[in-house]
């Protein structure tokens, strides 16, 4: 079955936007992490950023890209809410940690925090709404 198939199947809250709007956000919020992240990188590898602070944006990259690769390629749903609960508090952690170098960096990520912040309600949702229990029904 499809992806899309698969995922209109799922049961999912009432407030889930559609395919086409989530798809529409990361179209958004992609060329902010490009520049902001490349940034990072690029100032990690001049030295006026610590690893520590660009690998929280590197951790958070991995997780970001292998996401729809568990969600609609494994279509593994637990492991997709672990992954998104990780790129979230990566964000968060990133904030944090680069704050102190350039503030810029932070604020930009934070639309990019308030959308993975709904995600990952709705991941968690999805996924308690679909998960098989011992018994083999959804809860």
């Amino acid at each position: 079955m499809p992806w899309i198939e698969w995922y209109n199947s799922l049961a999912k809250p009432a407030w889930t936007p559609a395919p086409a709007t989530i798809g529409l956000i990361w179209q958004i919020l992609y060329p902010i992490i490009l520049v902001s992240f490349g940034f990072v990188f690029v100032q990690a590898f001049r030295g006026k950023v610590p690893w520590t602070v660009a690998s929280l944006f590197a951790v958070n990259l991995v997780a970001n890209l292998i996401f729809t690769p568990i969600q609609f390629g494994m279509r593994n749903l637990p492991l997709a809410a672990v992954d998104i609960v990780i790129i979230w508090a990566t964000i968060l952690w990133m904030i944090i940690a680069v704050w102190q170098h350039y503030r810029w960096v932070a604020v930009v990520q934070i639309p990019y925090f308030v959308w993975v912040s709904l995600a990952t309600v709705l991941q968690l949702s999805i996924t308690w709404m679909n998960w098989q229990g011992p018994s083999g029904s959804p809860h």
